[in-house]
Protein backbone atom coordinates (compact mmCIF):
# COMPACT_ATOMS: atom_id res chain seq x y z
CA UNK A 1 0.00 0.00 0.00
CA UNK A 2 2.86 2.27 0.64
CA UNK A 3 6.65 1.83 -0.62
CA UNK A 4 9.70 3.90 -0.36
CA UNK A 5 12.78 3.51 -2.06
CA UNK A 6 15.57 5.23 -0.87
CA UNK A 7 13.64 8.25 0.09
CA UNK A 8 15.20 11.21 0.97
CA UNK A 9 14.26 14.54 1.81
CA UNK A 10 16.44 17.89 3.33
CA UNK A 11 15.61 20.78 4.44
CA UNK A 12 18.72 23.38 3.59
CA UNK A 13 21.82 21.14 4.99
CA UNK A 14 19.40 19.17 6.91
CA UNK A 15 18.42 15.93 5.78
CA UNK A 16 15.30 14.64 7.94
CA UNK A 17 15.01 11.26 5.79
CA UNK A 18 17.69 9.70 4.22
CA UNK A 19 17.66 6.62 1.74
CA UNK A 20 14.83 5.58 3.48
CA UNK A 21 13.24 1.58 2.53
CA UNK A 22 10.40 0.42 3.51
CA UNK A 23 6.88 -1.14 2.29
CA UNK A 24 3.53 -1.58 4.15
CA UNK A 25 1.74 -3.87 3.26
CA UNK A 26 -2.46 -3.45 3.09
CA UNK A 27 -4.62 -4.70 6.54
CA UNK A 28 -1.18 -4.22 8.83
CA UNK A 29 -1.21 -1.94 11.31
CA UNK A 30 2.40 -0.47 11.15
CA UNK A 31 4.28 1.30 13.55
CA UNK A 32 6.94 4.13 12.99
CA UNK A 33 9.12 5.03 16.11
CA UNK A 34 12.09 7.06 16.98
CA UNK A 35 13.21 9.80 18.95
CA UNK A 36 12.50 13.31 17.92
CA UNK A 37 14.00 13.93 14.76
CA UNK A 38 13.92 11.03 13.14
CA UNK A 39 11.64 11.71 10.24
CA UNK A 40 8.82 9.99 11.05
CA UNK A 41 6.70 13.15 10.74
CA UNK A 42 8.43 13.87 7.63
CA UNK A 43 7.98 10.55 6.41
CA UNK A 44 4.25 10.64 7.01
CA UNK A 45 3.65 14.31 5.44
CA UNK A 46 5.20 12.77 2.18
CA UNK A 47 3.05 9.87 1.70
CA UNK A 48 -0.29 12.83 1.53
CA UNK A 49 1.84 15.29 -0.70
CA UNK A 50 2.00 18.15 2.39
CA UNK A 51 5.83 17.53 2.17
CA UNK A 52 7.56 16.93 -1.10
CA UNK A 53 9.96 14.66 -1.51
CA UNK A 54 13.98 15.20 -2.48
CA UNK A 55 14.77 11.99 -3.66
CA UNK A 56 14.02 8.61 -3.78
CA UNK A 57 10.58 7.09 -5.01
CA UNK A 58 7.33 6.95 -2.67
CA UNK A 59 4.08 5.16 -3.85
CA UNK A 60 0.98 5.68 -2.19
CA UNK A 61 -2.29 3.26 -3.18
CA UNK A 62 -0.31 3.00 -6.30
CA UNK A 63 0.14 6.86 -6.88
CA UNK A 64 2.70 9.13 -6.22
CA UNK A 65 2.29 11.81 -3.90
CA UNK A 66 4.20 14.00 -5.78
CA UNK A 67 1.43 14.26 -8.33
CA UNK A 68 -1.43 12.31 -7.13
CA UNK A 69 -1.97 13.77 -3.84
CA UNK A 70 -5.87 14.36 -4.00
CA UNK A 71 -6.47 10.80 -5.13
CA UNK A 72 -4.51 9.43 -2.22
CA UNK A 73 -6.19 12.31 0.44
CA UNK A 74 -9.52 10.19 -0.71
CA UNK A 75 -8.54 7.09 0.64
CA UNK A 76 -6.89 8.30 3.55
CA UNK A 77 -7.99 9.33 7.08
CA UNK A 78 -5.29 11.01 9.19
CA UNK A 79 -5.23 11.91 12.98
CA UNK A 80 -2.64 14.86 13.18
CA UNK A 81 -0.57 15.77 16.19
CA UNK A 82 -2.65 18.94 16.81
CA UNK A 83 -6.35 18.86 17.09
CA UNK A 84 -7.35 21.62 14.69
CA UNK A 85 -10.55 22.33 15.34
CA UNK A 86 -12.79 25.45 14.94
CA UNK A 87 -12.94 26.26 19.18
CA UNK A 88 -15.57 28.61 18.41
CA UNK A 89 -18.33 25.94 16.40
CA UNK A 90 -20.10 22.63 18.08
CA UNK A 91 -19.00 19.77 17.62
CA UNK A 92 -21.76 19.08 15.17
CA UNK A 93 -20.68 22.27 13.25
CA UNK A 94 -17.09 21.04 13.11
CA UNK A 95 -17.90 17.31 11.55
CA UNK A 96 -20.48 18.80 8.83
CA UNK A 97 -18.13 21.64 7.56
CA UNK A 98 -15.75 18.74 7.58
CA UNK A 99 -17.92 15.98 5.90
CA UNK A 100 -18.47 19.35 3.18
CA UNK A 101 -15.19 19.63 2.58
CA UNK A 102 -13.66 15.91 1.87
CA UNK A 103 -17.05 15.63 -0.40
CA UNK A 104 -19.61 13.61 1.39
CA UNK A 105 -22.85 13.41 0.00
CA UNK A 106 -25.34 16.29 1.64
CA UNK A 107 -27.60 14.00 2.53
CA UNK A 108 -25.49 11.48 4.23
CA UNK A 109 -23.43 13.56 6.98
CA UNK A 110 -25.85 14.08 9.34
CA UNK A 111 -26.21 10.17 9.67
CA UNK A 112 -22.85 9.70 8.82
CA UNK A 113 -21.42 12.84 11.71
CA UNK A 114 -23.49 11.22 14.27
CA UNK A 115 -23.26 7.29 13.89
CA UNK A 116 -19.17 8.14 14.32
CA UNK A 117 -19.68 10.06 16.91
CA UNK A 118 -21.82 7.36 18.94
CA UNK A 119 -19.06 5.24 17.84
CA UNK A 120 -16.49 7.37 19.82
CA UNK A 121 -18.52 8.15 22.33
CA UNK A 122 -19.25 11.76 22.05
CA UNK A 123 -22.86 11.42 21.27
CA UNK A 124 -23.88 13.52 24.15
CA UNK A 125 -21.36 16.57 23.48
CA UNK A 126 -22.78 17.04 19.71
CA UNK A 127 -24.20 20.56 20.36
CA UNK A 128 -21.33 21.71 22.98
CA UNK A 129 -18.55 23.80 21.56
CA UNK A 130 -15.41 22.74 20.78
CA UNK A 131 -13.60 25.34 23.42
CA UNK A 132 -15.41 23.32 26.82
CA UNK A 133 -14.41 20.08 25.77
CA UNK A 134 -11.82 18.45 27.35
CA UNK A 135 -8.54 17.59 26.15
CA UNK A 136 -9.52 13.52 25.37
CA UNK A 137 -12.69 14.74 23.92
CA UNK A 138 -11.00 16.87 21.62
CA UNK A 139 -8.62 14.03 20.59
CA UNK A 140 -11.61 11.32 20.21
CA UNK A 141 -13.36 13.52 17.89
CA UNK A 142 -10.44 14.19 15.66
CA UNK A 143 -10.84 10.67 15.12
CA UNK A 144 -14.36 10.94 14.47
CA UNK A 145 -13.27 13.48 11.85
CA UNK A 146 -10.28 11.27 10.24
CA UNK A 147 -12.88 8.34 9.59
CA UNK A 148 -15.44 10.72 7.82
CA UNK A 149 -14.31 9.96 4.39
CA UNK A 150 -14.46 5.98 5.60
CA UNK A 151 -10.75 5.73 4.61
CA UNK A 152 -8.80 2.46 3.35
CA UNK A 153 -5.31 3.48 5.47
CA UNK A 154 -5.50 5.29 8.61
CA UNK A 155 -2.57 7.54 9.76
CA UNK A 156 -2.62 8.24 13.89
CA UNK A 157 0.70 10.80 14.02
CA UNK A 158 0.86 10.24 17.86
CA UNK A 159 -2.55 9.93 18.43
CA UNK A 160 -2.57 10.42 22.18
CA UNK A 161 0.11 11.99 23.53
CA UNK A 162 -1.12 13.73 26.90
CA UNK A 163 -3.88 11.77 27.22
CA UNK A 164 -4.69 10.35 30.69
CA UNK A 165 -4.42 6.19 30.79
CA UNK A 166 -8.45 6.04 30.54
CA UNK A 167 -8.50 7.92 27.16
CA UNK A 168 -5.45 5.86 25.70
CA UNK A 169 -7.21 2.71 26.36
CA UNK A 170 -10.22 3.80 24.88
CA UNK A 171 -8.97 4.73 21.65
CA UNK A 172 -6.37 1.30 21.64
CA UNK A 173 -9.59 -0.20 21.29
CA UNK A 174 -11.20 1.73 19.01
CA UNK A 175 -7.90 1.18 16.74
CA UNK A 176 -7.94 -2.52 17.10
CA UNK A 177 -11.77 -2.87 16.00
CA UNK A 178 -10.99 -0.85 12.65
CA UNK A 179 -8.12 -2.88 12.35
CA UNK A 180 -10.01 -6.19 12.89
CA UNK A 181 -12.44 -4.76 9.96
CA UNK A 182 -9.42 -4.62 7.63
CA UNK A 183 -8.15 -0.59 8.06
CA UNK A 184 -4.65 0.03 7.01
CA UNK A 185 -3.17 1.74 9.96
CA UNK A 186 -0.05 3.75 10.20
CA UNK A 187 1.19 4.19 13.58
CA UNK A 188 3.62 7.52 14.92
CA UNK A 189 4.10 7.36 18.44
CA UNK A 190 6.69 7.64 21.56
CA UNK A 191 4.93 5.26 23.77
CA UNK A 192 6.30 2.02 23.28
CA UNK A 193 3.88 -0.07 25.29
CA UNK A 194 1.26 1.62 23.00
CA UNK A 195 3.16 -0.08 19.39
CA UNK A 196 3.68 -3.02 21.58
CA UNK A 197 -0.05 -3.49 21.69
CA UNK A 198 -1.41 -2.02 18.98
CA UNK A 199 1.37 -2.91 15.70
CA UNK A 200 1.77 -6.24 14.08
CA UNK A 201 5.17 -5.19 12.55
CA UNK A 202 7.22 -1.91 13.31
CA UNK A 203 10.27 -0.26 12.28
CA UNK A 204 12.38 1.77 14.50
CA UNK A 205 14.34 4.87 12.87
CA UNK A 206 16.81 7.00 13.53
CA UNK A 207 18.93 9.75 11.65
CA UNK A 208 16.33 9.16 8.63
CA UNK A 209 17.04 5.92 8.27
CA UNK A 210 15.57 2.29 9.13
CA UNK A 211 17.51 0.91 12.48
CA UNK A 212 15.47 -1.94 12.91
CA UNK A 213 12.35 -3.79 11.43
CA UNK A 214 10.04 -6.90 12.59
CA UNK A 215 6.86 -7.77 14.83
CA UNK A 216 7.36 -6.28 18.45
CA UNK A 217 8.03 -9.72 19.90
CA UNK A 218 10.64 -10.70 17.34
CA UNK A 219 12.70 -7.25 18.02
CA UNK A 220 12.82 -7.60 21.46
CA UNK A 221 14.12 -11.21 21.19
CA UNK A 222 16.95 -9.71 18.69
CA UNK A 223 17.98 -7.02 20.48
CA UNK A 224 17.39 -7.41 23.74
CA UNK A 225 16.71 -10.85 25.38
CA UNK A 226 16.43 -11.60 29.11
CA UNK A 227 15.17 -9.73 31.84
CA UNK A 228 15.33 -6.03 33.27
CA UNK A 229 16.08 -5.11 36.75
CA UNK A 230 14.75 -1.49 38.07
CA UNK A 231 17.06 0.03 40.98
CA UNK A 232 17.24 2.95 42.81
CA UNK A 233 19.17 5.67 41.92
CA UNK A 234 21.29 5.32 45.53
CA UNK A 235 22.46 1.98 44.11
CA UNK A 236 24.54 3.56 41.43
CA UNK A 237 27.55 3.06 42.57
CA UNK A 238 27.62 -0.62 43.90
CA UNK A 239 26.16 -1.53 40.20
CA UNK A 240 29.07 0.66 38.68
CA UNK A 241 31.54 -2.11 40.63
CA UNK A 242 29.58 -4.45 38.50
CA UNK A 243 30.40 -2.93 35.00
CA UNK A 244 32.75 -5.28 34.03
CA UNK A 245 30.42 -7.95 34.32
CA UNK A 246 29.63 -8.23 30.38
CA UNK A 247 26.31 -10.57 31.09
CA UNK A 248 24.85 -6.78 32.39
CA UNK A 249 23.75 -3.84 30.23
CA UNK A 250 23.38 -0.58 32.47
CA UNK A 251 21.18 2.35 31.35
CA UNK A 252 20.06 5.18 33.88
CA UNK A 253 17.67 8.27 33.96
CA UNK A 254 16.01 10.06 36.47
CA UNK A 255 13.66 7.79 37.54
CA UNK A 256 16.69 4.86 38.55
CA UNK A 257 19.05 2.36 36.72
CA UNK A 258 17.79 -0.45 34.50
CA UNK A 259 20.11 -3.24 34.15
CA UNK A 260 19.34 -5.72 31.86
CA UNK A 261 20.63 -9.47 32.26
CA UNK A 262 19.73 -12.41 30.10
CA UNK A 263 18.76 -15.00 32.60
CA UNK A 264 16.78 -13.96 35.43
CA UNK A 265 19.40 -15.27 38.24
CA UNK A 266 21.54 -12.92 37.33
CA UNK A 267 19.44 -10.45 37.90
CA UNK A 268 18.19 -12.22 41.19
CA UNK A 269 22.28 -12.74 42.30
CA UNK A 270 22.63 -9.10 42.47
CA UNK A 271 20.36 -9.37 45.69
CA UNK A 272 21.62 -12.35 46.69
CA UNK A 273 25.08 -12.11 46.55
CA UNK A 274 25.87 -8.40 46.84
CA UNK A 275 22.45 -7.25 48.62
CA UNK A 276 20.86 -4.67 45.73
CA UNK A 277 17.27 -4.72 46.31
CA UNK A 278 15.73 -3.97 43.01
CA UNK A 279 12.59 -1.68 42.82
CA UNK A 280 11.20 -4.45 39.85
CA UNK A 281 11.98 -7.01 38.08
CA UNK A 282 10.04 -7.48 34.42
CA UNK A 283 10.57 -9.13 31.08
CA UNK A 284 12.31 -6.35 28.51
CA UNK A 285 10.13 -5.11 26.61
CA UNK A 286 9.87 -2.78 23.08
CA UNK A 287 11.32 0.65 25.54
CA UNK A 288 14.50 -1.70 26.33
CA UNK A 289 14.63 -2.02 22.48
CA UNK A 290 14.27 1.45 21.90
CA UNK A 291 16.73 2.92 23.71
CA UNK A 292 19.41 0.20 22.35
CA UNK A 293 18.88 1.20 18.98
CA UNK A 294 18.71 4.57 19.40
CA UNK A 295 21.50 4.58 21.40
CA UNK A 296 20.35 5.73 24.68
CA UNK A 297 21.33 2.59 25.99
CA UNK A 298 24.76 2.34 27.79
CA UNK A 299 26.52 -1.42 27.50
CA UNK A 300 28.39 -2.59 30.20
CA UNK A 301 31.98 -1.70 28.90
CA UNK A 302 30.58 1.50 27.12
Amino acid sequence: MIIAKSLVKTFGDFTAVNGLDLSIKQGECFGLLGPNGAGKSTFISMTYGTVQRTGGELSVFGHDPRTNSREIKKRMGVVTQDNALDESLTVMENMMIYCAFIGVPRSERQKRVLDLLEYMNLTHKKDTKILTLSGGMKRRLVFVRALLGRPELLILDEPTTGLDPAVRHLLWGKVKELHQQGTTIVLTTHYMHEAEVLCNRLVIMNHGKVSAEGTPKDMIHKFTPGFVGIFSLEDRMKLADLSQQKSFHFNEDASGVYVRANALSDLTSLHSDHGLNPLQIRPSNLEDVFLKLTGQELSADA
